[in-house]
C-alpha cells in the first residue's frame, strides 16, 4: 500500500506501546498462570497506599449535590472554587500570591504537560529533557511539533548536569523539563543546583535573544524522605508547574491535576490564554467535575509517606545485603538499581526468568540500570528477596 490510511506517527505510537505497560501486562498474565504470590512485579508506578479516608468522605458529600450541578460541565479551566482552593493551599505553603486564574485544572499531569508543550512550542523548537526521564515526555514533545533533546544527568548522583544543559541550549531551545522528585531515579534537585540552572537559562536568553521556559513536572512533590523540594517559580521566573494528584492522594485512575502559570512569569497573560487554547485544541477542557470537588475538599490532605518509607527501607536493606548497587532515593517511590551487566535489557530478561519484573533503563533513555517500583505490597518486597538472591548468584557462577 503506497498510502497509509491512518496517521503513521500515531499508528507507530499505538503499535509500539509503552514498555512499562507491556511489562505490567506480562506480569498480570504471568500471575494468572502461576499465582500472584510467585510474580514480583515492580513495573508500574501505581500507588499501593489506599486513597485517604477524606477522599471517600469528599465523594460522599459531593454525591449529595443535585445531579445537574454535580455532573454538569464545569468552566473549561475548572471550577472557580476548586482553583481557588488550590491557589490558597499553594500560597499557604510557599508564601506566594496566586489566585484561581493562574490555575488550569486538567485530566492529570499527562494532560498538563501536553497542554504546556503545545502552548509554548512551534515546529523547529527544541525541548531539553534530562535522561533518564519518563519516556512519554518524548511522545508529548514531538506531538507538539518540537524536537526532544536528551541531556544526561550526572553519572553517579543523577543530579542535574548544569554545564551539560548550558552547552545544549541554543536559539531553538524553547523549554527545559525537570522532574523533582525524579522518576525514575528518586533524586531531588536542591535549591543551589536550581539556582545555577536559572543562571544558565537567563544567560542563554540574553545570548540568543530568546525565551526559555522551565517546565517543572511535580507529581511526586509530596513524597519525600526528609529532602526539601524547592518551589521552582521562586528560583526562575519563566517557570510553568504541572501537577497531578495521582501519587499524593493515590488517585491515578481519576485523572485530575493542574497547570500553574505563576503570576510572576513575565509572559503570564499570554501563557494563560495559550494553555487554555492548547487544552481546547487537545480536548482537555473541563476536568472531571466530581474529582474537582474532591480536590477542593482534600487539597491539604497529606500523602501517606510513611508507608513508602517503610517499603524503601525494606527494599534497600534487602538489596544492599545481597550486593546490589543503587541510588538512594530522596523522593518518589522508585529505586534505581545498577544492572549486573552493561545491557539493561539483557539483565531484565534474566531477571524475568526469576519472575522479577523491574523496568530496564533503556526505556528511560540510558543504559545499565533498572527501575524498581516499591509502590507495591510489603509482602511483594519481602517475598522477592529470594529471587533477587538467585539473580545475583546467577551472575557469580
Amino acid at each position: 500500500m503506497d498510502h497509509m490510511p491512518v496517521n503513521a506517527t500515531m499508528y507507530d505510537y499505538g503499535a509500539q506501546k509503552s514498555s512499562i505497560r507491556e511489562i505490567a501486562a506480562y506480569g498480570a498474565a504471568r500471575k494468572a498462570q502461576i499465582g500472584a504470590q510467585n510474580v514480583f512485579d515492580f513495573s508500574l508506578g501505581n500507588p499501593s497506599v489506599p486513597a485517604p479516608p477524606q477522599v471517600r468522605k469528599a465523594i460522599q458529600e459531593a454525591l449529595e449535590l443535585p445531579s445537574l450541578e454535580l455532573h454538569g460541565y464545569t468552566p473549561a479551566a475548572g471550577l472557580m472554587s476548586c482553583r481557588s482552593a488550590v491557589a490558597n493551599s499553594i500560597n499557604r505553603r510557599f508564601g506566594t500570591g496566586y489566585d484561581a486564574s493562574d490555575f488550569f485544572m486538567t485530566v492529570g499531569a499527562a494532560a498538563s504537560l501536553s497542554c504546556v508543550f503545545n502552548a509554548v512550542v512551534v515546529p523547529g523548537d527544541e525541548v531539553i529533557v534530562i535522561s533518564p526521564y519518563f519516556p512519554e515526555y518524548k511522545v508529548w514533545i514531538e506531538t507538539a511539533g518540537a524536537t526532544c533533546v536528551e541531556v544526561p544527568a550526572l553519572p553517579d548522583t543523577f543530579n542535574l548536569d548544569v554545564e551539560a544543559i548550558a552547552a545544549a541550549l541554543n536559539a531553538r531551545t524553547k523549554a527545559v523539563v525537570i522532574n523533582s522528585p525524579n522518576n525514575p531515579v528518586g533524586v531531588v534537585y536542591d535549591a543551589e543546583t536550581l539556582a545555577r540552572l536559572a543562571v544558565a537559562l537567563e544567560k542563554a536568553e540574553r545570548t540568543f535573544g530568546s525565551t526559555i521556559y522551565l517546565v517543572s513536572d511535580e507529581p511526586y512533590r509530596e513524597i519525600t524522605y526528609g529532602a526539601e523540594v524547592p518551589w521552582v517559580p521562586g528560583v526562575y521566573d519563566r517557570t510553568l508547574v504541572c501537577y497531578s494528584y495521582s501519587k499524593s492522594l493515590s488517585l491515578p485512575g481519576e485523572r485530575v491535576g493542574w497547570v500553574l502559570v505563576p503570576n510572576t512569569n513575565p509572559n503570564h497573560d499570554l501563557l494563560v490564554n495559550a494553555v487554555a487554547g492548547a487544552a481546547r485544541a487537545l480536548g482537555f477542557v473541563c476536568a472531571p467535575s466530581l474529582f474537582q470537588r474532591v480536590i477542593e475538599r482534600c487539597v491539604d490532605v497529606p500523602a501517606d509517606v510513611a508507608a513508602y518509607a517503610e517499603n524503601r527501607s525494606l527494599l534497600t536493606r534487602g538489596l544492599s545485603g545481597l550486593g546490589y548497587e543503587y541510588v538512594e532515593p530522596e523522593g518518589a517511590f522508585y529505586l534505581w538499581v545498577k544492572a549486573l551487566e552493561p545491557d539493561a535489557q539483557a539483565f531484565f530478561e534474566r531477571a524475568k526468568s526469576f519472575e522479577l519484573l523491574p523496568v530496564p533503563s533503556d526505556s528511560f533513555g540510558c543504559s545499565g540500570w533498572v527501575r524498581v517500583g516499591y509502590c507495591v505490597s510489603r509482602e511483594t518486597i519481602a517475598n522477592s528477596m529470594g529471587a533477587w538472591a538467585s539473580l545475583m548468584e546467577s551472575y557469580r557462577q
